[in-house]
């Protein structure tokens, strides 16, 4: 069977309580979400646009602050405890989750912030591996209740920017900024479209409530991600460079419009035609799509999604068997709207707009059709859009 996840896994009165009989005192809670990204997929890191939603998973940190410089930390997912000294130089990149917790903790010293020790308890409902950034949750959250027990207020895309640098310089992974903005900036009832060159927020509310956010896990993740990720990169900078040629004012693919890349396309060596394809017309996608949504216009901001989709499959080639074969699948059941594989590609998650009244139909067809065609059971995550990093009380 599916699993159809409504409601929040994690107990907080549980976990306060852990807390207590961990530490023996009394804890404040904190929470950051983990995010699906709707449309605008491979965009950041070309500096265009797009457009998250904080999701209701999410990584919730019970902590209270200590008189020393201290920071123990206790993974209830994975049953371990750990600790660092902020007065002490840090060890570097340990290939551990304490890395992420660490690495927030130094990048926001390194902006200024004068950090308090701090007991911390994390626990996630996040999954992890389904490409709804666990990562950014955990960073965020625990930066933002390390801030918070310390009484230090600061900015919060500088938050954002640490939990970012924390993930480059600790973890080693060369995120954009989408995840970490979604973690800290998400509201209720909307999504936010994210200008990844200015780093420029807006709030689209969501406004259609006839219509759910499913997200459908393939369970699978091929290895080819991380490699073809710095290939993709690299396609999209030799494209950019060849199109200044004729458009000496580009300076990255953001920069160019639909029609202009019609105009010179001709001049790209295959696969890099196709690479630049997508970004631009994603760009164009995630910007009419914002739009759409605003406008409670669900059919248009659905066609948009297919279209993601098919330009991800077949110019990006990020896509994979079994992400195709669940939006197949989707596309053929009545009351979805759209669908289209969401994050890095080569497994994760589709996400899909479905009309509420055809949720259980949806549930049926996807479960049934995506077992008999992979022999996998997939997960369903049915998501609210939630508020970013904040205190629970």
């Amino acid at each position: 069977m599916a699993d159809l996840w409504r409601e929040r896994l994690i107990d907080t009165r549980s976990l306060l309580d852990s807390f207590r009989r961990f530490y023996d005192r009394e804890a404040r809670l904190f929470r950051a979400p983990g995010r699906v990204n709707l449309i605008g997929e491979h965009t950041d890191y070309n500096e265009g646009f797009v457009l998250p939603m904080a999701i209701d998973r999410a990584t919730f940190v019970a902590g209270a602050a200590r008189d020393d410089r201290r920071v123990r930390v206790h993974s209830v997912n994975f049953d371990e405890s750990a600790e660092f000294n902020l007065d002490v130089e840090g060890r570097g990149r340990r290939g551990l989750w304490l890395d992420y917790v660490e690495g927030v903790a130094r990048e926001l010293e390194k902006r200024g912030a004068r950090l308090r020790g701090a007991d911390l308890m994390i626990s996630s409902d996040v999954p992890l591996g389904a490409g709804l950034s666990s990562s950014a949750a955990l960073e965020v959250s625990t930066g933002f209740a390390l801030l918070s027990l310390s009484d230090v207020a600061i900015n919060p895309k500088e938050l954002a920017l640490a939990a970012q640098a924390a993930e480059h310089n600790y973890v080693g992974a060369q995120v954009g900024i989408m995840d970490q903005f979604t973690a800290v900036m998400g509201k209720r009832g909307h999504a936010l479209l994210i200008d990844c060159r200015s780093l420029e927020t807006t709030q689209i509310p969501i406004g259609a409530s006839e219509v759910v956010v499913a997200i459908c896990d393939t369970r699978v993740k091929h290895e080819l991600a991380s490699s073809e990720y710095n290939t993709r990169r690299r396609e999209c900078e030799r494209g950019v460079e060849i199109l200044r040629e004729w458009l000496p004012q580009v300076r990255a693919l953001r920069d160019v419009s639909v029609e202009d890349f019609e105009r010179y396309e001709n001049h790209l060596p295959e696969p890099v035609r196709r690479r630049c394809r997508h970004i631009v017309t994603e760009d164009a996608r995630t910007l009419l799509a914002a739009e759409a949504l605003r406008d409670g216009r669900t059919e248009e901001m659905g066609r948009l999604m297919f279209l993601s989709h098919k330009s991800l499959r077949d110019d990006y080639e990020v896509s994979c068997a079994e992400l195709d074969t669940m939006v197949e699948i989707a596309s053929g059941v009545k009351g979805v709207m759209g669908a289209r594989m969401t994050g890095g590609g080569f497994g994760g998650c589709t996400v899909n707009l479905v009309l509420r009244a055809s949720l259980d139909e949806f549930q049926k067809e996807i479960e049934s059709g995506y077992k008999r065609a992979t022999k996998l059971d997939p997960f369903i995550y049915i998501a609210e859009a939630s508020d970013g990093a904040k205190e629970v009380s």
